[in-house]
């Protein structure tokens, strides 16, 4: 079996000391299970791009120990650079590259996040695909203020707490960790040195102004000229020509041209191929006529017989069979109401009617996904946990130890079969939350699917509610599940509240 590989592309904010960057790569070099791809560092932003790929566990512990070294060399109350920053690590993500998920990426963050904010007392922000609110999906909201501007408003703003660690910086300030996928870093150098040029070309490219979707941008002054310094966060979707054709444009309103163009980092084949065929104007164009393609294309893979079909989970449910159950079927229903959420959320994006809300909505979708495939995931975990209570109740109980030790086995798997429909309800409700958001927000037309959604992700708490009670019920010292039943009171109390505010919605903007 193929180890799956993720890719890391640690920033530091650091450029100017190489010597410090050694010891981050010495570090990161340091886990067998990673090899150093590129290091890419520029002295004006005073900043260094590591590219880093290996499996889960390897780039994992070689991100946490560049992180670490990183925090113990780079002072930001000393730092200078034309880059936004708040840390010395200032950005972690991880990317799925072969045998890998997005799901494993967002794991590794998650984890990664939990290690640095505990063990090392670094504040850390969950973004992109990872991210726990919508408005963190972007980067830019994170790093609002930078450094300074965090420092000041980490300790009173709820707003800025992180998802991590201590809600107070130090000079290692914070670091944003999270899962997306792959990213071109891609700089526009202009034939002027007038920086207010190049801020102007950004600010008409990026998609936040209303330029090109998938582009980030700012305009910067390096090296002696005007740079538009970019992120393209999907380049099929807006490829690489088409970008610089715009900066291109822009350019000629001022006076000025392209002096030249310059990556940072690594970046997909594809990208480049698809820039070529573009400017050569290939016509009936196919990657296979790509010689290198070709020599290193599988030839010898043998066919793969055809498997049977599994059951699908509804055919499951029916089965005369423990497993899976109720709590089961309360997180496939949240998983369906948040699929729903993800639908709406994206109909209602491109539209112009509703430009005004595109943003947020391209959060709740990010959001949404993220919901959909934590719910999915736990109508297996609800199964598992069952599957592992019953079988303490097999355990031996001859002796009075083992009675013990089989006592003890139940209470706490009975304890984690609760605590999985549990988190459903935590998930369904926030399921609830964005339905209520698109029904009052999204396209019009698809406001009887986001009341859909409400709807399933209400079902799914209500059904997640039996599963916790039925559980925590069963044990003879109840107390042991009285702060679960208090969370999950909660929950209904505030779902209660977000349908007395839906049905409202569905009487004002859907008419029913």
């Amino acid at each position: 079996m193929t180890t799956p590989l993720i890719e890391c592309i640690p920033n530091f904010s650091e450029a100017r000391r190489p010597e410090v960057i050694d010891q981050i790569v010495a570090a990161i070099q340091s886990v067998s299970e990673v090899k150093l791809l590129d290091r890419s560092s520029d002295l004006d932003h005073n900043r260094t791009v590591l590219t880093l790929a290996g499996s889960p566990a390897g780039v994992e512990e070689a991100a946490f120990r560049a992180i670490k070294t990183a925090a113990e060399l780079i002072n930001l109350d000393q730092h200078t650079g034309e880059h936004p920053r708040i840390g010395a690590t200032d950005v972690c993500p991880f990317v799925p590259l072969s045998g890998a998920t997005m799901d494993d990426c967002i794991a590794i963050a998650k984890r990664l996040g939990e290690r640095v904010g505990n063990e090392l007392n670094i504040p850390v922000y969950l973004y992109e695909a990872a991210a726990t609110r919508p408005e963190r999906t972007n980067l830019e909201n994170i790093r609002k203020g930078q450094y300074e501007g965090l420092k000041a408003e980490i300790e009173s703003n709820p707003e800025r707490a992180p998802d991590y660690g201590p809600a107070r910086l130090g000079t290692a300030g914070a670091t944003v960790i999270g899962a997306r996928n792959p990213l071109i870093a891609f700089n526009v150098y202009l034939t002027t040195d007038d920086a207010s040029i190049a801020k102007k070309i950004a600010k008409a490219i990026r998609h936040s102004s209303g330029g090109l979707r998938y582009v980030k941008g700012l305009g910067l002054l390096v090296e002696g000229r005007a740079q538009v310094s970019m992120n393209l966060t999907n380049f099929r979707e807006t490829p690489i020509a088409r970008v610089v054709e715009f900066v291109r444009r822009e350019a000629q309103r001022y006076g000025v041209g392209i002096h030249h163009c310059e990556l940072v980092g690594l970046i997909p084949q594809e990208a480049l191929v698809d820039a070529a065929v573009w400017y050569t104007q290939l016509d009936a164009f196919s990657p296979e006529q790509i010689l290198e393609s070709r020599l290193f294309s599988s030839t010898s893979a043998a066919a793969t017989p055809p498997q049977p079909e599994p059951a699908s989970f509804i055919e499951q449910l029916a089965a005369p069979t423990p497993t899976p159950g109720g709590g089961s079927a309360a997180a496939y229903a949240g998983a369906m109401g948040a699929a729903l959420v993800a639908m709406v959320a994206g109909v209602t994006i491109g539209k112009k009617k509703y430009a005004e809300v595109e943003a947020e909505m391209q959060a709740i979708r990010v959001v949404a996904e993220n919901l959909r495939k934590e719910l999915t995931q736990a109508v297996d975990d609800d199964a598992s946990s069952f599957e592992v209570l019953m079988a303490t109740f097999k355990l031996p109980k001859e002796t009075d130890e083992q009675k013990s030790a089989r006592e003890s086995a139940i209470v706490k798997a009975t304890i984690n079969a609760a605590h999985v429909p549990l988190h459903v309800a935590e998930d369904a409700l926030k399921v609830m939350e964005l339905a209520l958001k698109c029904a009052k927000k999204g396209l019009q037309s698809a406001i009887s699917d986001a009341m859909s959604g409400f709807a399933m992700a209400r079902a799914s708490l209500t059904a997640a509610g039996y599963n916790v009670r039925i559980n925590i019920n069963s044990l003879e010292d109840k107390s042991a599940g009285e702060k679960m039943l208090e969370e999950l009171a909660d929950l209904e109390l505030r779902a209660d509240k977000l349908e007395t505010e839906i049905r409202q919605v569905m009487k004002d903007r859907g008419g029913i």
